[in-house]
């Protein structure tokens, strides 16, 4: 497998985010249990699964088109996934009880918006055009809109004194995941239409 130059950019940019998400998988998964918060643990687990494909994203680098679309069709159908396991963790808080603490929720949005931002920033500059680096760059840009919500809701918490605005995130954010991984899913679909490369 031979590399350009801008493959190698790719994967360093790639391994940097990839090693960001795992640390806020950790952080956010901790934060989550601490603060009995969906919207906490659904981004964590988001960010589970970013931290997988952005590592499908980081081996299909300096490959042939048709398994960088296949990496891409991966990355869309995990978002989906985690989308599905927001929804039932939403289901069972909202059966079983549930007390979030809203300043937890604000201060880990926070920190987590900025990771997020200094990702996009990192995978925009490298995107050029191809279909594993913008299916990459969706899921930053689903992880920041993510954030902005558990503020609000951190927020929303602390004034009301009630649990609902965290789960309503939570749906939220299982919505934004479902229209993200749709979106690589088309994504890909379109970019295998548009001509053959030799593998």
């Amino acid at each position: 497998m031979k590399m350009t130059s801008e493959d190698r950019q790719q994967r360093r940019t790639l391994l940097v985010v990839l090693i960001l998400n795992a640390l806020l998988f950790a952080g956010l998964g901790v934060a989550g249990w601490i603060a009995d918060s969906s919207a906490l643990l659904a981004n964590a687990v988001d960010n589970a699964s970013d931290a997988a494909v952005y590592l499908i994203s980081f081996l299909a680098v300096g490959r042939a088109a048709t398994w960088k679309r296949g990496a891409a069709r991966t990355s869309g159908v995990l978002l989906l996934l985690f989308a599905l396991g927001v929804l039932i963790d939403v289901g069972r808080r909202w059966w079983f009880g549930t007390e979030p603490i809203g300043w937890t929720m604000m201060a880990l949005a926070l920190v987590a918006a900025v990771v997020n931002l200094i990702c996009l920033g990192l995978l925009r500059r490298t995107r050029k055009d191809d279909v594993n680096m913008r299916a990459a760059e969706t899921f930053s840009l689903n992880d920041f809109a993510s954030n902005g919500g558990i503020l609000v809701a951190g927020g929303l918490v602390l004034w009301l004194d009630q649990a609902w605005p965290d789960l309503v995130v939570g749906l939220i954010v299982a919505g934004i995941a479902v229209k993200g991984g749709l979106e690589i899913l088309r994504d890909a679909h379109e970019d295998s239409g548009g001509g053959q490369e030799a593998a």
